[in-house]
């Protein structure tokens, strides 16, 4: 189903989460999907809160970002019905995500991508040229095992931090010894404002590290944070940090 290949402009807008731009109908409803291995599926709510009607093509993919995946191309151990619907202004549509196995590690979370792609309706007036957007959003499923240690709550109080150096200056490493993966807002030094121009939010997985570019502030072994919890609610706190 080769939505895009049309004869008018189709410019892709990708997005995290919900978007405010009145480009976009299309809303889902919450920020990640929690997927428990002891489910036989889980639903997603998507809602157009847009005046006209929305064509939606919905697909699962790895988070490759080399691999560039379409719906044509994307793998995922996960079947999504449907893969292509209607939405009527002021209603919603129900996706089914169902696991459908795999070999996929028990000792911590597995994370992949919803997308849910919307194509606007074709301007009703005799309009010989427009701009068409085609608005994508993608949000984070976390496939989460039965049996893990702990909680994805107390995950984040957890995890250590050091300051360490990068090609662009100063970064934090978050290093991750739960089985959870724990989501990240925002990180920088105690002291220091929030600063548009380094680069927000990524995702310190389970069992794993990442790095998180920092600037200015008082190097006085204290960092704060603001991370994401399983409902999209932002957690605030402050933690040590190493070098």
């Amino acid at each position: 189903m080769k939505l895009l290949h049309r004869t008018t402009l189709a410019l892709m807008l990708t997005a995290v989460g919900c978007f405010s731009s009145a480009q976009a109908g299309i809303s889902l409803v919450g920020t990640r999907v929690i997927y428990p291995a002891s489910e036989r599926e889980v639903t997603v709510t998507m809602n157009n809160k847009g005046d006209a009607p929305r064509i939606v093509q919905s697909w699962i993919d790895d988070g490759d970002a080399n691999a560039n995946a379409t719906a044509e191309t994307a793998k995922a151990p996960f079947l999504l019905t449907p893969p292509l619907s209607r939405v009527e202004p002021g209603k919603g549509q129900t996706l089914r995500i169902m696991f459908t196995g795999g070999d996929l590690p028990q000792d911590r979370e597995s994370v992949y991508w919803l997308n849910v792609l919307e194509i606007p309706p074709k301007p009703s007036s005799d309009t010989r040229s427009y701009l068409q957007f085609a608005v994508r959003t993608r949000v984070k499923i976390f496939y989460r095992p039965t049996g893990l240690t702990g909680d994805a709550a107390s995950a984040i109080g957890q995890v250590t931090w050091r300051l360490v150096h990068d090609k662009d200056g100063m970064a934090m490493e978050c290093s991750n010894g739960t089985p959870f993966n724990v989501s990240i807002a925002d990180v920088r030094l105690k002291g220091a404002p929030a600063d548009p121009s380094i680069g927000k939010g990524g995702l310190c997985p389970a069992k794993g590290r990442e790095t998180f570019p920092i600037k200015g502030g008082n190097d006085a072994g204290r960092l704060v944070y603001r991370a994401i919890d399983d409902y999209g609610a932002y957690i605030d706190g402050e933690a040590a940090y190493t070098r």
